[in-house]
């Protein structure tokens, strides 16, 4: 903390930006070196009277100028040398460890040979225009015609002529939030959520705020009272087992959270990318307010990792400005791989790959369920992870550090979270990212760890 206060007289209009005005010459002055912890939202909107509101909306400037950094449960800190995000997982994967901390589908040899078969059938029938033509429109009309058929076994019935092919899922949220969310806008997502949203609203300007969930996703009225005290202008939702704690949501909770935003007359962000692999669950978000959700899949959770395709499903209203965006973004998907898609949507060899996961799944779950006899871990059959909440006495830090030393990596609960209401700490264990046997080791030094008593990590001086 600092004894160094903005002056109220030197405020004008607007407010948030004299403000962020004020603070940002401070840091450039010294004043407010590297590190300095800022005062609270509250407190300083009350030294100021102004409101939370309005502090927050100067910290959120700061922030994307990148002269500050907001951290979860610690609060607001100069940064004059910008420091990026860990990824929950591990960037490569090292030595003997046991990785179970990125989330990938099961993998073996059917899936290489598939892609191999796939690449021999391209180099024989690659059409002229996915290798020699700049437009998209010149390429990609008959995928867009296949694609609405593969989203038709998603449960959403839209035009070929509302869906981007994407490079995968990450390009289609990226795309989805500049084109519904300006700079300096607020988006709602759940408390505990996908761990590139909060980087990326970052890196895109954006406001990202966390509301409380329960057992059955977002709670729609957290939602509501979030429209009617500030103006959030879209909302991130992963309604089917995707998301940290793999809650599959119920057609009734899809509805709610549908009226609600078509009363505020907000956008929806559904991010689906596990598709048809979940059995007997409700129509998509899209299905029930499509005239304002944008749609979010892809293949590579549910077939093959280098199937590096998605496609982005838009009402009308959205349309130009996805296309627009995707151009300054992306340009356009990888022609050759969207090849693949198409043809294995066609041929279907992607549903084959899709039920292939299921099965291999469910005996990843299996042995979960053996091993994890007694913990609260939350689950879906068809997720590619378990969610576990930490007992009492743990903490992620030190849990995720005693498995390291034990050869096992996990996920930090705390890379998804966008909320610090009710935050239980907990991590996230990967299930196809291994093999079974290691699976197995993996998960039984985990339970090993989650019923004994904590203990911190001593050095050796």
């Amino acid at each position: 903390m600092t004894n160094w206060r903005p002056d109220i007289s030197q405020l004008r209009r607007p407010a948030y930006l004299s403000l962020a005005e004020q603070i940002a010459r401070a840091i450039q002055e010294g004043l407010l070196p590297n590190g300095t912890r800022l005062l609270p939202h509250r407190k300083l909107a009350d030294d100021l009277k102004l409101s939370v509101q309005t502090v927050s909306r100067a910290y959120d400037e700061l922030i994307r100028r990148g002269l500050i950094s907001g951290e979860i449960g610690r609060g607001s800190f100069v940064q004059t040398r910008p420091k990026e995000p860990e990824p929950p997982y591990l960037p490569e994967r090292l030595g003997e460890l046991v990785d179970l901390s990125i989330l990938k589908p099961v993998c073996e040899q059917i899936h290489l040979e598939r892609m191999r078969e796939a690449f021999g059938w391209l180099a024989e029938n690659l059409p002229s225009s996915s290798a020699l033509s700049f437009r998209p429109n010149m390429v990609f009309p008959r995928h867009r015609t296949v694609a609405a058929e593969w989203l038709a076994r998603c449960g959403l019935d839209i035009s070929p002529l509302n869906i981007s092919l994407t490079n995968g899922a990450t390009s289609g949220m990226t795309v989805a939030l500049m084109s519904v969310a300006p700079p300096g806008a607020t988006v709602a997502t759940e408390a505990i959520s996908h761990h590139t949203l909060v980087p990326l609203s970052t890196y895109l300007g954006l406001h990202l705020e966390g509301l409380p969930i329960d057992r059955d996703g977002m709670i729609p009225e957290a939602l509501d009272e979030a429209c009617r005290k500030g103006v959030i202008r879209a909302v991130f939702l992963q309604p089917s087992v995707i998301n940290p704690t793999a809650t599959l949501m119920s057609g009734e909770r899809r509805q709610a959270l549908a009226e609600v935003a078509r009363r505020h007359d907000i956008a929806i962000i559904e991010n689906d990318i596990l598709g048809p692999l979940v059995e007997e669950r409700a129509p998509p978000l899209a299905a029930y307010a499509p005239e304002r959700t944008l749609y979010v899949t892809s293949f590579t959770k549910i077939t093959v990792p280098g199937l590096r395709i998605g496609y982005l499903a838009a009402p009308d209203r959205y349309v130009a400005a996805v296309a627009n965006r995707h151009l300054v973004s992306n340009w356009m998907a990888t022609p050759s791989i969207a090849e693949i898609a198409t043809r294995w949507v066609g041929d279907g060899t992607a549903m084959e790959l899709v039920t292939w996961q299921r099965r291999a799944l469910a005996a990843r779950h299996a042995i979960a369920e053996e091993i994890f006899a007694g913990l609260p871990y939350r689950s879906h059959p068809q997720s590619l992870h378990v969610w576990l909440p930490l007992p009492e006495g743990h903490t992620e830090e030190g849990f995720v550090s005693q498995a390291r030393l034990r050869g096992v990596a996990i996920a930090p609960g705390s890379s998804f979270r966008t909320a610090d209401q009710g935050w239980q700490p907990a991590v996230r264990i990967s299930l196809g990212s291994t093999t079974e046997q290691e699976l197995r080791t993996g998960l039984g030094i985990l339970a090993s760890l989650a019923s004994g008593n904590p203990e911190a990590l001593l050095l050796a001086i």
